[in-house]
């Protein structure tokens, strides 16, 4: 690209926000140069199953012979971390089994193992971010891993409750989800949806991210905000300014293909007048608090739940896959 030519929006984006590529397919991330990457077990078993992988995934199989299936998915997860780290610059997001999602100590001695698997290849802890769902349980796994070092993203979060008990834990990162609450609202009003009021800035997944990031930034919670589940370039866009975005190969190329100007939409500097046309104030995070507010929140009840499931199938998948 020449001097002269527009910059594209994903160039534009990149001056106002850390731009992290969410996909387990690394050869794919090269060419849009994300500061980090993150990976769950549904893109490491999509990834898995391309025949690009076929070599890595026998190689991981081959050097640990007579491991189990549900073992051998630790070192694939990190076999796919090591590769997306000699390309991204920064960190990579490596994810607990979700069939943990509810057991703290277990969380905690899975995390373990991954960062142990992780710098037996010689990979400072600082590069790897934990993965962990944004269950009470998690959290506060999330609270003993950052008090000895280890770092966490808070995955599958869909309310202003689970975000603000996460940063009460100090964990490193939060990535709230905004497709997979956009879909429950557009699902809930069907008919009744509209995108022209329901889209754009008053996207109910943006909104909700925008709520976080003003609690966070007025209360100075210095967790770190990764909007995630993008559904289309427009949700991506509004949220232009936020800490990081992590955002699917297909979304990137779309942004990389785009030069309409793009301005910063979240700015900590406007939270505090921002928390108070929208009447925030700090929320109670004890247990029983957390729980009854999460419950009281019937859209993010359902979605953790059901992101709970769907991982936990996609892992048994690769469980499978790697039996075979």
């Amino acid at each position: 690209m020449n001097s002269t030519a527009a910059l594209s929006q994903l160039e534009q984006l990149k001056k106002f926000t850390a731009v992290v590529a969410d996909t387990g397919d690394f050869e794919r991330m090269q060419v849009f140069q994300p500061q980090d990457a993150t990976t769950n077990p549904s893109l490491i078993l999509k990834a898995a199953q391309q025949s690009n992988y076929q070599s890595l995934v026998q190689s991981v199989k081959a050097a640990h012979p007579g491991l189990s299936a549900t073992d051998l998915v630790d070192y694939i997860l990190v076999a796919f971390g090591l590769e997306i780290l000699k390309i991204v610059p920064g960190r990579v997001s490596t994810e607990v089994d979700a069939r943990l999602s509810f057991d703290t100590k277990a969380t905690v001695a899975k995390a373990k193992h991954l960062i142990s698997l992780y710098e037996s290849h010689g990979i400072d802890r600082k590069r790897i971010l934990i993965k962990l769902a944004g269950t009470w349980e998690g959290i506060a796994a999330a609270k003993e891993l950052e008090a000895s070092g280890i770092h966490c993203n808070m995955t599958l979060l869909f309310s202003l409750v689970q975000a603000a008990a996460c940063g009460a834990a100090n964990a490193k990162l939060i990535s709230p989800f905004v497709g997979r609450i956009t879909d429950w609202y557009k699902a809930k009003l069907g008919s009744n949806w509209s995108d022209a009021n329901n889209g754009g800035a008053n996207d109910p997944g943006v909104t909700s991210v925008k709520r976080i990031f003003h609690y966070y930034k007025h209360f100075g919670i210095s967790t770190e905000i990764m909007g995630a589940s993008f559904r289309n370039t427009s949700q991506i866009l509004e949220l232009a300014g936020c800490d990081l975005l992590t955002i699917s190969p297909e979304l990137l190329a779309e942004l990389s293909g785009n030069t309409g100007a793009i301005t910063k939409k979240l700015d900590a500097s406007n939270a505090q007048s921002a928390l108070s046309a929208e009447n925030i104030t700090p929320l109670k995070l004890d247990e029983s608090s957390f729980r009854l507010q999460l419950n009281n929140d019937a859209m993010a009840t359902e979605k953790l739940a059901e992101g709970i499931r769907n991982f936990c199938v996609d892992t048994e998948k690769l469980e499978a896959l790697l039996a075979n």
